[in-house]
């Protein structure tokens, strides 16, 4: 690989934010962030984020948050406690914050006093065939804050994944701040990177989209030289092609980048559980320009 373009795997990613409401998606989505950054030196932030509704007891009225503000802060001083003795292996470090307030201003200001350079969320399976696929607070996360995002599913295999998938309609430029951390992530894994096209048969690609795809695989080439492949499916609606490519290539990872706001909304906004299946073990890197 040409470290020109990529640094090297030991400069990246070291202060990572997981927000948690003790859960056990969101314990699994940090047990995931703990396997998947096993190699490298990281500070973890345990947020976890309170209301005042959380003080709210059963007459409706709100007693003193004190006995409630100290049970959350054991129970968060009990996660850090467990988490580090099963990281003892790795050059791991945690540190607990509670607070009460809005969800998405008090990550945004953790992001700026902690340096953070990943957000890892945990998302529920399934409970009804109607629910959809990304939940309010992750929703929130991916559109409103500036910083790539790991979204881990409760199901998903504590393993680093092998095959990562990159779907794309090629209608924006892939600019390196784009580019870099997919390719961290696949030398953190030792992945395959496979890129994926859906277009209906008879279509053809604009003028752009044919120059974003071919700084694409030049920036590909250079950097991994093997390991990686470009695929088209046709006939196929975005949702379903990726479904089917997922399926058949055992991908284990997938890269999708905030700047293509409709892109997204068509895989994960606008979809719901029955339509779509792969979400459910399969992580999603959500990256910020």
């Amino acid at each position: 690989m040409n470290d020109k373009l990529v640094p090297t795997i030991y400069d990246i990613m070291k202060n990572i934010l997981v927000p948690t409401d003790f859960s056990q998606n969101s314990i699994r989505a940090l047990k995931y962030a703990q396997m998947l950054f096993s190699s490298l030196e990281c500070n973890f932030y345990l947020l976890h984020v309170g209301t005042l509704l959380d003080t709210k007891n059963d007459a409706g009225l709100y007693p003193e948050t004190d006995k409630v503000t100290e049970s959350t802060k054991k129970e968060l001083a009990d996660l850090v406690k467990e988490t580090r003795e099963h990281s003892l292996e790795a050059n791991h470090f945690f540190f607990p914050l509670h607070e009460y307030g809005f969800f998405i201003p008090t990550i945004k200001k953790h992001l700026q006093e902690n340096n953070i350079d990943l957000i890892v969320m945990g998302t529920k399976g399934a409970s009804g065939i109607k629910e959809k696929v990304v939940g309010t607070h992750t929703g929130d996360v991916i559109t409103k804050v500036q910083c790539n995002t790991l979204v881990v599913p409760e199901d998903v295999e504590l393993s680093k994944p092998r095959e990562i998938a990159f779907p794309t309609d090629l209608n924006i430029f892939y600019s390196l701040k784009i580019l870099r951390p997919m390719m961290e992530m696949v030398r953190l894994g030792k992945s395959q990177f496979r890129i994926m096209h859906a277009i209906q048969e008879g279509d053809h690609l604009t003028e752009e989209q044919k120059n974003n795809k071919e700084y694409l695989l030049d920036f590909i080439k250079e950097t991994l030289q093997e390991g990686h492949s470009f695929h088209t499916i046709t006939n196929k609606k975005v949702k379903s092609a990726i479904q089917c490519f997922v399926e058949s290539r055992e991908i284990d990872m997938m890269f999708m980048v905030a700047k293509n706001i409709n892109f997204i909304q068509q895989v994960l906004f606008d979809s719901i559980v029955e339509q779509i299946s792969f979400h459910t073990k399969i992580p999603f890197y959500v990256i910020h320009e």
